[in-house]
């Protein structure tokens, strides 16, 4: 599909309001099924982590009333070195079809990532394409010290508190919806 131009100066990024879940789903289920993937998982994961209280930031990027993008970092439980890091993941990130690969779904990434650092967080993860995410910092190196059940090539970490050393040793451990 051929994406639209945006002017970038119409887009407002913002927490998601009570009256998005809609929208947001919308804005999901368009975005997966126009994937190699067709894949709908991710709506009812979103719909999921919401439900069960585990979303810790929900970001919609909304062009004049429309919403067109959206990014969820969720809560997750993460030992490093024997202490406890408050932590969250990222995924899904979803843009709308018609205006993919306009800078969209890395503006919401960037945007969360910085509100989670003001916030406290200290470590977010992602299980994403290695070739696509490290350019938020992301990176594998950071998430090898995690034993995870999604440890791999796909897993990766990035250090939200500057301060912070990369552990030796951890556990990082993904939200009950991310395993339904």
């Amino acid at each position: 599909m051929e994406s639209t131009q945006v002017n970038p100066a119409l887009i407002v990024n913002r927490i998601a309001r009570p009256d998005d879940p809609a929208g947001i789903d919308a804005v999901v289920r368009a975005a997966f099924a126009a994937s190699a993937m067709g894949h709908q998982g991710e709506a009812e994961l979103v719909r999921a982590l919401n439900a069960d209280g585990d979303a810790s930031l929900s970001l919609v990027a909304d062009l004049e009333g429309t919403l067109i993008g959206h990014a969820l970092f969720s809560r997750m439980i993460v030992e490093a070195d024997g202490a406890h890091l408050l932590a969250a993941a990222l995924g899904p990130v979803a843009v709308s079809p018609d205006v993919q690969s306009c800078g969209i779904g890395s503006a919401l990434i960037r945007c969360g990532l910085e509100q989670l650092a003001a916030d406290g967080f200290q470590i977010s993860f992602v299980l994403g394409h290695p070739y696509y995410y490290p350019r938020f910092g992301y990176s594998t190196a950071v998430a090898a010290p995690f034993e995870s059940p999604y440890a791999g090539p796909h897993f990766m970490a990035v250090m939200l508190d500057k301060r912070l050393q990369i552990p030796k040793s951890g556990r990082a451990d993904y939200a009950a919806a991310f395993s339904r």
